[in-house]
């Protein structure tokens, strides 16, 4: 396990460890491996990631909202795929923190997120 936290605008709201980080067999692509905690009642912020994510609630309830799609609650169990630049916004519904395990496919040397404004 990466002992390093990613550094991105996300990095002050919620706690995420990388996991591992390597060179994909895809051209111009990294998998880089995250174990996301957002505490309960906080939300992750408008954001986008530079690849698709592909996540999985590991315990608790995330209200997962996605630009142009309704708003889906995610359980314990539940995955979720995310299209490359798509803004979304996680809230942890609580009662405790919810660790998501997210793998990400995404261009080398890109922020692995960047805030968007969604209006």
């Amino acid at each position: 396990m990466a002992d390093a936290e990613p550094v991105d605008a996300l990095a002050g709201k919620l706690k995420r460890t990388e996991i591992q980080h390597r060179t994909s067999s895809l051209p111009g692509r990294d998998i880089v491996q995250v174990l996301t905690e957002i505490p309960a009642g906080v939300e992750s912020g408008w954001h986008t990631h530079p690849g698709e994510e592909v996540g999985y609630i590991l315990a608790g309830t995330v209200e997962m909202r996605i630009e142009g799609q309704p708003t889906l609650t995610l359980h314990t169990g539940d995955a979720i795929l995310m299209p490359p630049g798509t803004a979304h916004n996680a809230r942890d519904l609580g009662p405790d923190t919810g660790p998501t395990l997210s793998t990400y496919i995404v261009e080398p040397d890109e922020p692995l997120a960047s805030f968007v404004d969604v209006t």
